[in-house]
């Protein structure tokens, strides 16, 4: 595929435009997104609006080599190249789905948390996302006993679905138990998550 085409189809879930990078940190929340949902690309060099900028890219090479390696952990793998377009260079960084998720990012402050891409956005991955994956890398197999399959009435309470903390007042469940229970529903096919611009929510099929 053409940089071109690639440019033509704007930012969205498994593609994202960077200018310049200014942030190791930042780089390591796209990484962490990409390797955390269903991989993707970054094209440094590329304005938001789809203008070509170019970059110095052994330096950009530097940069994201450093985010995916010391900044990521488990550390990402990385696939760049560099193409010519209009007397300026641009960078090809491609990240494919981890099979070690979480994949987290390391903070300013040291911390680290995990993120998801959503459309264009790299959003924060909530406590049920870690928990699903922490499920489905345990490697053991998940039973759905019956009468856990009664607390699907609650998350069908609302058309757009309801926020953890809601579910958890709902069903008067503790925390950790309304986490791992809502992600074994999810596992099972039985719900559906979705961010609505400020909060991640749960929905019955």
């Amino acid at each position: 595929m053409t940089l071109d085409s690639l440019i033509a189809q704007g930012e969205h879930q498994q593609q994202d435009f960077k200018y310049v990078i200014s942030s190791v940190n930042k780089i390591a929340h796209s990484l962490s997104a990409f390797a955390n949902t269903d991989g993707g690309r970054l094209l440094v060099g590329v304005r938001d609006n789809g203008r070509i900028a170019g970059v110095q890219s052994d330096e950009e090479i530097y940069m994201i080599d450093a985010a995916a390696k010391s900044f990521c952990l488990p550390p990402v793998e990385c696939q760049m190249q560099t193409t010519q377009q209009e007397g300026c260079s641009v960078l090809i960084c491609t990240v494919e789905v981890s099979g070690r998720r979480p994949v987290l990012a390391r903070e300013e402050d040291g911390s680290q948390r995990a993120y998801v891409r959503v459309a264009d956005q790299n959003i924060v991955a909530s406590p049920v996302h870690l928990e699903l994956w922490r499920q489905q890398q345990s490697g053991r197999e998940s039973i759905l006993h019956e009468a856990d399959r009664r607390w699907l009435s609650l998350f069908g309470q609302a058309a757009e679905g309801i926020t953890l903390n809601r579910f958890c007042r709902l069903s008067r469940l503790p925390r950790k138990r309304a986490i791992r229970l809502t992600a074994q529903l999810l596992r099972f096919g039985l719900l559906q998550m979705k961010y609505d611009g400020q909060q991640w929510r749960f929905g019955s099929l």
